[in-house]
């Protein structure tokens, strides 16, 4: 970050997030989800997640984890994660006043989405070293795990899992079938 000049963090990360959007997007359409594809991270266009990114830019990493390694938290992460319905952060609700957070289950549709979101992350972030383990090995090293909607771990486990040991191509033929039978369900299981 502090070898980089504000241009180049702004064209960097302006790359990056097109890089990405393209990659989902185009990943989406292939499993049949057209309107999620287009609206996918729209959000990081706006003024309070793009100026901060771009502020936080490094190129190999998303700048939210800079962020918060500075300032203890991130404005654009509160932004992203109110706003897209793919992360399971937007999931999670307080169901009275008097009760601890709960963390809801999250559709299938966004289940899916948030899959092809991590893969499409670990080819923009991985580049030429991205392999069909690297989503899963990710996901596995990620403290979310223990605190996500125990039913969307195991599915986004499980598609993870289908991807490294059978493939990108056979893998997005096997999520559109699950989308066309489950695109509106909770509570879905594959085994």
């Amino acid at each position: 970050m502090k070898n980089k000049t504000f241009v180049q963090r702004l064209f960097g990360h302006l790359h990056t997030i097109n890089t990405h959007k393209f990659l989902v997007m185009k990943t989406c359409f292939r499993c049949g989800m057209y309107k999620q594809g287009l609206l996918h991270d729209l959000s990081k266009y706006s003024f309070s997640e793009f100026w901060p990114s771009v502020k936080y830019y490094q190129g190999d990493r998303s700048p939210v984890g800079m962020e918060k390694h500075l300032k203890g938290y991130s404005e654009a992460w509160l932004h992203h994660k109110g706003h897209n319905k793919h992360h399971w952060e937007f999931w999670v609700d307080r169901l009275s006043s008097d009760t601890c957070l709960t963390v809801i289950e999250m559709p299938f549709r966004y289940v899916l989405e948030s899959v092809i979101d991590r893969i499409s992350a670990s080819k923009v972030y991985n580049k030429e070293k991205y392999t069909e383990a690297e989503p899963l090995n990710f996901f596995l090293r990620s403290k979310e795990i223990n605190t996500m909607n125990p039913k969307n771990v195991e599915q986004i486990r499980y598609l993870l899992e289908y991807l490294k040991d059978n493939g990108e191509e056979k893998a997005l033929v096997y999520y559109k079938s699950l989308y066309k039978k489950h695109k509106n369900d909770r509570s879905v299981t594959f085994r």
